[in-house]
């Protein structure tokens, strides 16, 4: 019996021919694939059927570019044998389907809450009950930081377990917003008011997010994305990300102290972003992207506007960060912070920067291409130190690679294709999924389809929700004055977990 279907990114196939193996086997099966460093997970859901739970496993493998899909049919009130146990990465994906539908692990080393959303499966659990854990000793101390954010930002809980100084433990505790995005996919019928949804699902990562949907939404619909509409995305990808990693290290300049830094990257972002509110009108690039049309195509004169923006942040931008990275004061407190090995990194499944800062080649960019990536040479940025000077190191690499990707299209703007109509109806009974390298890390969005094609699951995966362990593992035995370093230097969403 064929265990798994193989696909590719941004394939749609039905629901049917995805393999139903006994929940023995697909345990089995699944954490075998994971036993080398070629596979990970991209998406582990579950949707209710009458009677039922389907579970649904999503593994890329990134050598051979391909995604192995299987699924196994549980009863509600079954006691399984976790994927954890036997991997990991799989921690995050386990506890929120144990959440979510009351499925019981019977050896889950983490079997902790996610998110408490408002539909969860036990709704006498209550947030001010997390299960933190605890040391006991006279010699250590908690301190606790948030939920409230001193930068007034996203809600979230930090409990350091502490000798003196020194952080001996981390646990992050999220899922204050109770916001059931996934749930008002299915129930708006609308299929502008799903974009702007899925515009809203992290502010700092419109494009991406957004382009997921809509790249899944086409493929869903039969719909062929025209050589312009195909440029225009793949431009703003790289722009989002020059714009982000330029505000961040404005950031990271301001957590140690560096005000000169702190004051021209910040400057340097604000034209970037600019750049597309002269294209699209807004500054995230909402109203961008949408399903089946280019409303804003990228002309000459779009071009010519955004030369004039690169040609002014390059001279600054080179300066400022090569002065700042030959500071030893800015070296003392970037070098061997915040430390995440390659091993550790493979062992919880980080992604995007958190990986690659590790010597760990996640990118989808390379090993899933789609979009303009599919003829683009791309070849990630990898270090291998895994701490914050790693991360800022790539960040400034990933800037200057972004630069020449965008320079070099912009050399050859396709012209404005003629508006083909988009069925708005995804084909039944099918399954979708696709996957984006948004600036911070890995996208997935998955959809299911009924008899009529109407949507009956949407998925969504932020690529935080894999990187926030990374952030807890990094700040061991370093200080508690380096904590707000090293957390910006992963810059992870709270929104974008807080599904």
């Amino acid at each position: 019996m064929k265990k798994s279907i193989d696909i590719t990114n941004n394939q749609t196939i039905p629901i049917a021919s995805i393999p139903e193996l006994e929940y023995a086997d697909f345990l089995e099966f699944n954490t075998a694939l994971m036993a080398g460093e070629a596979c990970h997970c991209v998406q582990y859901f579950a949707y209710r059927l009458p009677g039922a739970i389907k579970l649904i496993c999503c593994l890329a493998n990134d050598r051979e570019h391909n995604i192995s899909v299987s699924s196994s049919l549980v009863k509600p009130d079954a006691h399984l044998a976790s994927f954890t146990r036997h991997h990991f990465s799989f921690h995050f994906f386990e506890r929120e389907i144990h959440e979510k539908f009351g499925l019981q692990y019977t050896d889950h080393p983490w079997l902790k809450p996610v998110r408490f959303s408002y539909d969860r499966a036990d709704l006498q659990q209550q947030i001010a009950n997390y299960p933190f854990y605890h040391m006991d000793s006279e010699e250590l101390h908690e301190v606790g930081v948030g939920p409230i954010h001193a930068g007034v930002i996203e809600p979230g809980h930090f409990r350091f377990i502490c000798n003196g100084e020194q952080i001996l433990h981390l646990e992050i505790q999220l899922g204050y917003q109770h916001r059931g995005v996934e749930q008002m996919m299915l129930q708006k019928k609308n299929l502008l008011q799903r974009t702007i949804l899925a515009e809203s699902i992290a502010g700092d990562t419109v494009v991406g997010h957004t382009t997921a949907f809509a790249s899944l939404w086409e493929n869903l619909c039969g719909f062929t994305p025209s050589e312009d509409l195909i440029f225009a995305r793949t431009l703003a990808l790289e722009w989002e990300r020059i714009a982000i990693h330029s505000g961040d290290l404005s950031a990271i300049a301001t957590d140690i102290a560096y005000q000169l830094g702190s004051s021209v990257f910040g400057r340097l972002r604000t034209p970037i972003i600019n750049a597309f509110q002269e294209w699209c009108g807004n500054r995230l690039a909402k109203s961008l992207i949408r399903p089946g049309s280019n409303r804003f195509p990228f002309t000459p004169a779009t071009e010519a506007a955004f030369t004039r923006v690169l040609d002014a942040y390059w001279p600054d931008y080179t300066e400022m960060f090569d002065r700042m990275i030959d500071l030893p004061s800015v070296l003392a407190r970037l070098e061997k912070t915040g430390v995440v090995s390659r091993e550790q990194s493979l062992s919880i499944g980080t992604v995007g920067m958190g990986a690659r800062g590790s010597g760990v080649e996640r990118d989808i960019r390379k090993s899933h291409p789609y979009l303009g990536y599919r003829t683009m040479d791309h070849n990630p940025v990898l270090l291998t130190s895994g701490d914050v000077d790693a991360r800022t190191r790539l960040r400034d690499l990933e800037i200057r690679q972004s630069i020449g990707y965008v320079r070099e299209m912009m050399k050859h703007i396709p012209p404005v294709s003629q508006p083909v109509a988009l069925n708005e109806t995804p084909a039944p009974d099918s399954f979708s999924i696709t996957l984006i390298e948004g600036w911070r890390g890995e996208i997935c969005h998955c959809a299911l389809t009924g008899p009529d094609g109407e949507l009956i699951a949407y998925k969504i995966k932020d690529p935080s929700v894999h990187n926030w362990l990374a952030l807890a593992l990094a700040v061991r035995n370093n200080e508690i004055s380096d904590f707000p370093i090293c957390n910006k230097s992963f810059n992870l969403s709270y929104c974008g977990h807080d599904l």
